[in-house]
């Protein structure tokens, strides 16, 4: 019986090795013969788009984010590019990875962070990215204090982006020229490397006040010509801040109770004028603030069967009590919520 050993043709009965028998030869006919490769010349853009899921993503940002039109504008501008880029690919068309780093700018609570965490999706369905992943990070992550400390701290940071998206907010404290000393020149200069040579590892996003921001790139011109999209998000108006206002109440199953709207519509309209206001996330304060003053008021009125209703409603009073009203109010009816506005 013929042995075999791992790697070793089998062995003829003189113990030689024997070469492998020639393949007879035959004549081929033409029509038989297996045709050239040839590349599709049509792609089929609603299998893509069912593959992808992409439009689910943006329907969820139109649903979960309040106006904003221009952005939501931009990101399906992106998205649209991106798809139609892999459509070219699969009929065989140059197809090269564009640019994907951005810069978001506006004040903060207008949607930033949201956007980037949808963007991280869209990029991965559509196969930029390996992971729906936003490393989010400030300069304290990436600039040390003292000299050899920053590059190891913000290729730490890199590391636990490689692969998704490094959202870096008040991305402009990284320059400081004021400073001679500041090793925040040194953390701009191994991102302008990692921009640029392993961007198809990573996506970044800097965000911040635009003025601020604008500064930024005009100081640092290398880096502002890595980043290809600039997005600039508006301030919501007094109606967006409600319709806000009623779809985080909704999400957390409450609602405002009769004359309680024109009571938070009230508190929004000084709100705005006051220090650190923080559009879509002084609203979520003021409503978890309000939820506050509802669970008290419940809790103070004694022992006793609560409806469904009392439950998830929110009265003038649990929004009038807020401290931006206490020039409306005697001093004994001060907010027992000390310092909430």
């Amino acid at each position: 019986m013929t042995s075999f050993e791992f790697g070793m043709r089998p062995k003829g009965p003189q113990g030689f090795v024997t070469a492998p028998a020639e393949p007879e030869e035959y004549d081929v006919d033409e029509e038989e013969a297996d045709p050239p490769l040839r590349l599709a010349d049509q792609a089929d853009l609603g299998a893509v788009l069912d593959e992808t899921n992409v439009v689910e993503v943006l329907d969820q940002l139109d649903r979960e984010l309040i106006a904003l039109n221009p952005v939501k504008t931009r990101i399906r501008e992106i998205a649209a590019l991106l798809l139609i880029d892999k459509l070219r690919r699969d009929v065989g068309l140059a197809s090269e990875r564009p640019s994907l780093h951005m810069s978001f700018t506006g004040n903060p609570g207008t949607g930033k962070t949201t956007v980037a965490m949808k963007m991280a999706q869209v990029l991965h369905r559509l196969g930029y990215i390996e992971e729906p992943r936003v490393v989010a990070c400030t300069r304290d992550d990436l600039v040390g204090q003292y000299v050899g400390h920053t590059a190891p701290k913000t290729k730490e940071v890199l590391r636990r982006a490689y692969g998704g998206v490094l959202f870096i907010d008040e991305a402009y404290y990284l320059y400081r020229p004021e400073n001679e000393r500041d090793y925040g020149q040194e953390a701009i200069e191994i991102l302008l490397q990692v921009m640029e040579a392993e961007r198809d590892k990573l996506v970044v996003i800097f965000a911040g006040y635009k003025d601020r921001m604008d500064e930024f790139f005009r100081s640092n011109p290398g880096l502002s010509s890595r980043v290809a999209h600039h997005i600039d998000f508006p301030d919501y108006d007094i109606d967006e801040l409600m319709a806000i206002a009623d779809l985080m109440l909704d999400q957390q199953q409450y609602r405002l109770g009769p004359g309680a709207e024109d009571a938070f519509r009230a508190y929004l309209e000084r709100r705005v004028t006051r220090p650190r206001f923080a559009h879509g996330r002084s609203v979520r304060n003021s409503i978890d603030r309000a939820r506050l003053r509802q669970a008290n008021r419940l809790f103070g009125e004694g022992a006793g069967v609560l409806s469904r209703d009392d439950l998830m409603t929110i009265t003038p009073d649990d929004i009038l009590k807020s401290s931006v009203f206490a020039e409306d109010r005697e001093p004994e009816d001060d907010d027992p919520i000390r310092g909430a506005p």
